[in-house]
Formats: C-alpha cells, sequence, structure tokens
C-alpha cells in the first residue's frame, strides 16, 4: 500500500443546504485516494432517497453510495449506507436497515427509534474502519435542521459520536452561499463548530477575482479557511441520489416522455437514455401537457397505487390508449410494469390502507402486493433478440402473473422474466437498469422504433465523469493534505 499525505482515517462532508454536491465531493475523493493508493470507502449513516440500488451482500442502499462505492473501486456493500429511507407519502417511510426492510413507519415513530438505528450505524462504521485506511463520510440534508438535533445520527449526531472532523460544502450556483455558511454555524453548538475544519463552495462559475473579497470576509468572519472553490462542471453523467433533473436539454428526435409521478423511484434508469445523442427524454410532471411521443415509459413507484390514481388524474390513461392506438410504444418499469395490468392489489396494505386499485388494462396480467421485498443482482438477455445482453437489479414487492407473462420480456439466469403484448407494442419488465448495457439499450431502442441507434456506453461515461470531478477537486484534496 501507497504513503500518502491525506491526513484524516475519518473525514465527514456535510452540506449548508441540501444538493449541495456533498455526494460528488465525497466521489471526487474516494477517487483521488483510490489514485493514492489509499483503501478508502465512503459512508453515509442515513440517507433518504427513492433511487437505490441493490449490493453484492443481496442488500439496499443508496445509489450515491453505489456510485462512491465505484469511484473508490470497490463493490457496493450495505455497510455503506446502513440506514435507507424511501418515503412512501409526505410523513411515512419505509425503514431499510443494513440492506433489509424493517418496518414502515410515521416520521414520528423514527424519530424516537433513532436511538437502535444509530446502534446499526456504529455498527456498520467500526466494520469500515476495520477495513479501510479511510472512511469518507457523507452527511444528510443539512446540520442546522434544528428540529432534527435531538437523536441526530446524519450530521453532528454522528460526527460527534465518533470524534470526526467536518467540511461543509456550499452550492454558490443557488445564491445566498455567505448566508447558508454563516447561517448553519449561526445554529451549530461550540463543539460542532469546532469540528468544521474549512468550507468547499461548489458549482462555481465566473471571475474568482470578483469572488475573492467574498472569500477573504468569510475567513476573517469565521476563523476558518475556504479549502476550495469547486468549478460547475457541465455534461456529468453521475447517478443522483434522488431528485428528478427535468432540465435536460432536448437532444435527438427520438421522443420519449416519462410521467414524473409523486413517488417515482430509481428514476437513474433513465440516465443512458437522456445521454443518448439520438433520444429526446422528457420528465412530465402536474399540470404539464404531454407532448407526443414515440415512446412511453411509466417508471417504478414507491407506491404504485397512489401513484396510478396519480396517473389517471393527470391524463394519462387516455393518453396511453391513443398512445398505442395510434402506433406508439410502452415500456412500464417495475411499478410501471404493474400499472399496465388490469389491476392491482394490496390487502395487506403494504403500501397504506388495504385496497384495489384498477390498472391501465394493457396487459392481460394481475399484481398483488406481498410483504416480501425481492432484492437481487441479475444478468441474461432480451428475450426478442438473443444476441443482446442485460444485466440490472430487482427491488420490489408484489408478484405477477396472468396469460401476458408468457411472452417474456427477457431471460433472466434461464427463467423467463417481464411480459410483452401480442402485438409487441407494450413491454413491462421488474427489472432496472435495463438500459445499461450498450447491447440492451441499442436492443430496446430498436425495438420502441429507433432503427441504427448511435451506440452508448454509460459505464464508461460514469467513469469519465468520476474522473472530471476527481481532477477539479484536486485542489481541495491539497488543501486537506495541508492542514496537518
Amino acid at each position: 500500500m501507497m504513503s500518502s499525505p491525506f491526513p484524516y482515517s475519518t473525514l465527514m462532508v456535510q452540506g449548508a443546504t441540501s444538493d449541495a454536491g456533498k455526494s460528488t465531493v465525497v466521489a471526487a475523493l474516494c477517487r483521488l485516494l483510490l489514485r493514492e493508493g489509499v483503501a478508502v470507502a465512503p459512508f453515509k449513516p442515513q440517507n433518504m432517497a427513492l433511487n437505490s440500488a441493490v449490493t453484492a451482500d443481496g442488500g439496499e442502499i443508496g445509489r450515491a453510495q453505489a456510485l462512491q462505492a465505484q469511484a473508490a473501486g470497490l463493490a457496493p456493500h450495505t455497510d455503506m449506507n446502513p440506514i435507507l429511507l424511501k418515503p412512501s407519502s409526505d410523513t411515512g417511510a419505509q425503514v431499510i436497515v443494513h440492506g433489509k426492510v424493517r418496518a414502515d413507519m410515521h416520521a414520528r415513530d423514527y424519530h424516537r427509534y433513532k436511538t437502535v438505528a444509530m446502534q446499526a450505524v456504529l455498527e456498520s462504521y467500526e466494520r469500515l474502519r476495520a477495513q479501510y485506511a479511510c472512511v469518507l463520510v457523507e452527511g444528510a440534508g443539512s446540520p442546522a435542521e434544528i428540529n432534527l438535533r435531538d437523536r441526530d445520527i446524519a450530521n453532528m449526531g454522528f460526527a460527534e459520536a465518533v470524534d470526526c472532523p467536518v467540511i461543509l460544502v456550499a452550492d454558490i450556483d443557488r445564491g445566498g452561499v455567505f448566508a447558508h455558511i454563516v447561517g448553519t454555524l449561526d445554529c451549530l453548538s461550540e463543539s460542532e463548530c469546532g469540528r468544521i475544519v474549512g468550507f468547499v463552495i461548489n458549482r462555481f462559475r465566473g471571475d474568482i477575482g470578483l469572488l475573492q473579497p467574498g472569500l477573504d470576509w468569510l475567513e476573517q468572519r469565521t476563523g476558518k479557511p475556504v479549502l476550495a472553490v469547486l468549478p460547475y462542471l457541465h455534461g456529468l453523467h453521475l447517478d443522483a441520489e434522488d431528485g428528478v433533473d427535468a432540465g435536460q436539454a432536448v437532444r435527438g428526435a427520438f421522443r420519449i416522455v416519462v410521467p414524473a409521478a409523486p413517488r417515482i423511484s430509481n428514476h437513474t434508469d433513465f440516465d443512458a437514455l437522456r445521454a443518448h445523442p439520438d433520444v429526446d427524454l422528457r420528465f412530465v410532471g402536474p399540470g404539464q401537457a404531454i407532448p407526443p411521443a414515440d415512446l412511453v415509459i411509466l417508471p417504478g413507484s414507491k407506491n404504485t397505487c397512489g401513484d396510478l390514481d396519480w396517473l389517471k388524474a393527470n391524463g394519462w390513461s387516455d393518453y396511453l390508449h391513443r398512445h398505442l392506438r395510434y402506433g406508439g410504444k410502452a415500456i412500464g418499469i417495475c411499478g410501471g410494469f404493474q400499472m399496465l395490468g388490469r389491476r392491482v392489489d394490496d390487502p395487506q396494505g403494504i403500501e397504506g390502507a388495504p385496497r384495489s386499485v384498477d390498472g391501465f388494462g394493457l396487459l392481460d396480467m394481475e399484481t398483488a402486493m406481498t410483504a416480501h421485498k425481492q432484492l437481487a443482482q441479475v444478468g441474461g438477455h432480451c428475450a426478442f433478440d438473443a444476441a443482446a445482453t442485460v444485466s440490472g437489479y430487482e427491488i420490489h414487492m408484489g408478484v405477477s402473473g396472468g396469460e401476458a407473462l408468457r411472452r417474456p420480456a427477457f431471460v433472466i439466469d434461464g427463467r423467463p422474466e417481464g411480459a410483452r403484448s401480442a402485438d409487441d407494442r407494450i413491454l413491462g419488465t421488474y427489472l432496472h437498469g435495463i438500459f445499461d448495457t450498450p447491447q440492451a439499450l441499442a436492443a430496446l431502442l430498436r425495438w420502441a422504433g429507433l432503427a441504427d441507434a448511435a451506440p452508448l456506453d454509460l459505464a464508461q461515461l460514469r467513469e469519465q465523469s468520476l474522473d472530471r470531478v476527481a481532477d477539479a477537486a484536486r485542489p481541495l484534496f491539497d488543501a486537506l493534505c495541508k492542514l496537518k
């Protein structure tokens, strides 16, 4: 193992706001330490996100930690994100501990549960500390959330428990960066403030000379250094932790629309399509007109019945039937697959109150929600193109059955998976990540009507993006090395 000037065995990255760039900073530092020959692991005590990944040990963690593991040259592991919260409503969430579903809890109940959750967090952290020379920890939201300070396990509560230093990241692109930093410090206790070794100003674009007076003021006001000003990097292809970015620029002529339902999950399924030069993919939210499309994709959902109600209320039922009648095609992924059938039954109240909801009736099948969550990394090939290999992962609750499944979409480990309609206009699958491999992406686009699609390798784009953010973060790495 090479020696490294990096002085920390544990360093925590917290944000002055949500989406300040914590995940990207941790990923960048992981990649830089990997280049230095340092055994480094990412760690996020508590994550709240509907984008998740399946680990090699058969558990579920946030996708940001899976990306950070890739940056560190590691396979994702459940210890990297011991507590994952997947919201099913505005006040309730599925609580996942060490990769497995523990319970569905109301926000107040989970707040009381945090003392138990902290034990799981510390167990995972200690296991990582025993295996790796450095653990890079990502906070959640902001440490200045006073209402959540009691029993905090995600930010300063964790930092205090393990006695680790903290860097604070603030996003200048959203404005008010100095207020965000100073205001955050003002909300912290004396010991918490003492943990912050410096600031990172993220997503800067402009003349650094015009920013310098503000940096000088900030350092004089707080007595802490600005470790780095990181640039705004365009065109990155990195997994989003949660929120849907609907601002993707129009690219190609092949039009794809995806409804942005309230509980949309794993929208990272569409990253390859959004990056494709021949594709114009648009997320359509509430109150927005649904544009004409060549392909409609119904995404995964953390609340299938609730999102199905939302889709119907927002005109998607009529749109889908008209779209297919005039020659369009449709794909349903996971919860979206379930919606394509005749009915979704939830007799045990897995997603809320027990209920049954009529689906869109486009596939001859029915789905029953079950308490068991299917988690697996899988591989195989497209049933309609045996030469096109596919890899992905399953994260779903529910079992589907019916005649539609006799005509599968994929063959996974020798078994049929998913469904296709008799007229081959509709495809449904429980697999996430079906567009991530170049062969499957090309085959699915051909199936949907885009002949001679340009090749695209999402894994390569992610690697290139990780190298770009690492190169940009080198000044931060060097500044941290000089602190001790």
